[in-house]
């Protein structure tokens, strides 16, 4: 992994500002420690900082062709590069180095654009090409790894975390109300969207040309399930089964290629024990490492799985022990990470995972991430089993028409009555122009998508969406991975694994009573059956009533009253409210059916000073 930014000058090739430049590559240090590097000419500029993980001599960047005339950035790995590169040294194309992203620029020599179409990998990158006087830019099909962009005046910025984009001079610091809307609504923003007004988030599965001073985007991919009536191939469960444990193999393997240590993180649930159980049996230089973290609260505390699992595969094992405390020195640190407001306080794990995996002298750690949303994991889905029909509801019913394209699709909540509960939340202000806020107004998926397809592969869909792409895997994944220059790769979100997913019938995923349903076949033979036979286990950690009873002062001076109704996006009188019915004695918020709005609220105030965001005047 790496950390990437930019700017282009669209109305010609005018003078880059390198100061600007600089500044907005050292607040990428984090992502990469390793090496700095930038590209300057005809009004475009190419920041780079660098994670060696993949031919750590001489692989530095920006990357350019044998010419000179197309020049690369790119944050993330190529998976298959060794084939690829096979292929082009054939039609003659001469390397440079031995890194995998070097592929990129021939790549584009030989196909255009169309080189997504050939890559197995996690990438954001920037291409410029010289001789067109175009840039480049995509994310991969599953978003793993971010990209963020902006138009201000005459230039346009991007960046692999909106803290690069925000250093440049011309972008304002101001906060977009619906992305917190989304917050508030789903379980995070929604690319396009951000907590900051202008600044985008490029979609999964798209890339952007910038070209003639126009900026341009286009869709390359999308999770894409059969719809009901078509007619399903002639293969037996146990060839479904066969398959999906080959491919799963086959992606761990290619993600264990790196010229440093790689280890896996441990949670002593299904997906991640099957990736570690993957490792040992595809084979490794040495023990690989696993990581997990264990609390001192017996009703969150997996460590016995977790023991159970390492001592099975014979991993070097390292437990963090993660104590209430812990989320109140990190949560700070990780909000400027993340750059967004959570609604749960698992990130402090994660980045103390991520600092566990670092101090090991590990760069590399496999998780199981994808999962749940691409094999049925979550409790929604045998929910979906027994049938969906229209809430009864008219209002609710043109919410769910405007949202997903029909008013039978249920997912997760009842949005129009959530709907008043953000309206008692927000400042008076805000409610007043809360038509021009409300994040239902419009789809925040294609519909497309989700008509005619089995439910489902509908709920799939949406988690795939709205909790995986820009929750799970971007403030939770690679940003808590890259706060101690951590590299995570997902295997189940191999480009294979999940085409193949798609093919699967709904019946494989979820059956009345087992969740991963497909999962759990291909891992009888790998796991103990204590892993196999247990029930989601969702990881979490203590919310904002824990944090509350300990009576921490800048938690109280962010929640203040008076600081709440100065900044005037959340009404104070409210707010007291939460704050006196959290701190009740034994008062827990439901790790499924609530919603911590005070932690929202504490990190939402957390954003605001570590951006320096203006208060809702």
């Amino acid at each position: 992994m790496c950390g990437i930014t930019g700017t282009i000058d669209l109305h010609g090739p005018g003078p880059v500002d390198t100061a600007a430049l600089d500044a907005m590559t050292a607040t990428l240090l984090h992502r990469g420690p390793d090496s700095a590097g930038r590209f300057v000419d005809g009004g475009v500029g190419l920041g780079f900082r660098r994670l060696a993980i993949v031919g750590l001599e001489g692989g530095e960047q920006p990357i350019r062709n044998e010419d000179g005339s197309v020049v690369l950035v790119c944050n993330g790995e190529v998976f298959n590069h060794r084939e690829l590169r096979a292929e082009l040294e054939a039609k003659g194309h001469r390397f440079r180095t031995r890194t995998d992203v070097e592929v990129l620029v021939h790549l584009y020599e030989e196909h255009g654009t169309g080189l997504l179409d050939r890559l197995n990998g996690q990438f954001a990158f920037a291409l410029h090409d010289l001789r067109r006087g175009r840039t480049f830019l995509a994310r991969d099909p599953m978003g793993i790894l971010p990209l963020y962009y902006t138009r201000t005046g005459r230039h346009f910025v991007f960046g692999s975390e909106i803290k690069a984009v925000l250093e440049h001079p011309g972008v304002e610091r101001r906060v977009d109300l619906t992305g917190l809307d989304q917050v508030l609504t789903f379980p995070g923003t929604i690319s396009p969207r951000t907590l900051f007004r202008g600044i985008s988030s490029l979609e999964n599965g798209h890339f952007l040309l910038v070209e003639d001073g126009e900026v341009s985007k286009q869709k390359y991919w999308d999770l894409d399930y059969p719809l009901m009536g078509d007619a399903p191939a002639p293969v037996s469960d146990e060839e479904y089964m066969e398959t999906l444990s080959g491919l799963l193999e086959q992606s761990v393997r290619s993600r264990l290629q790196a010229d440093v240590p790689v280890g896996y993180y441990l949670s002593g649930g299904l997906d991640s024990s099957l990736i570690g159980a993957l490792v040992h049996r595809v084979g490794t230089s040495g023990t690989p490492h696993s990581f997990s973290i264990s609390f001192g609260d017996e009703g969150i505390d997996e460590s016995r799985f977790q023991r159970l699992m390492a001592g099975r595969l014979g991993s070097r094992h390292h437990e963090t022990v993660f104590r209430p405390t812990d989320i109140a020195s990190d949560l700070r640190r990780m909000v400027w990470h993340a750059e967004c407001p959570v609604k749960e306080t698992y990130n402090t794990c994660s980045m103390a995972l991520s600092a566990a995996v670092r101090d090991s002298g590990t760069r590399v750690v496999l998780t199981g991430e994808g999962a749940d949303e691409l094999f049925g994991g979550y409790l929604g889905y045998r929910f979906d089993l027994s049938g969906r029909r229209t809430s009864g509801d008219p209002f609710e019913d043109e919410v769910r028409r405007v949202l997903w394209g029909h008013p039978e699709i249920f997912y997760e909540r009842d949005y129009h009555a959530w709907r008043e509960t953000k309206l008692d939340l927000y400042a008076p202000d805000v409610r007043d122009a809360f038509a021009e806020v409300d994040c239902l107004a419009e789809p925040v998926v294609d519909p497309e998508m989700l008509r005619g397809r089995h439910p489902l592969h509908q709920r799939s869909y949406l988690d795939f969406k709205l909790r995986l792409t820009d929750h799970l895997l971007s403030d939770h994944g690679d940003r808590m991975a890259l706060a101690h220059s951590v590299e995570a790769r997902y295997p189940f979100l191999d480009p294979d694994v999940v085409r193949f997913a798609t093919t699967m019938p709904p019946r494989l995923m979820v059956t009345e009573d087992t969740e991963k349903y497909a999962l759990k076949q291909v891992a009888r033979d790998l796991l103990p059956p204590e892993i196999v036979r247990r029930e989601k286990f969702g990881f979490r950690a203590q919310g904002s009533p824990a944090l509350l009873r300990q009576d921490i002062e800048w938690v109280e001076d962010l929640l203040s009253y008076d600081r709440i109704k100065r900044q005037g996006y959340f009404d104070p009188d409210v707010v007291e409210h939460l704050k006196s019915q959290y701190r009740q004695p034994g008062y827990e918020i439901h790790p499924h059916l609530g919603d911590d709005l005070l932690l929202t609220v504490l990190t939402f105030g957390l954003l605001l000073d570590a951006f320096a965001l203006p208060d809702n005047a």
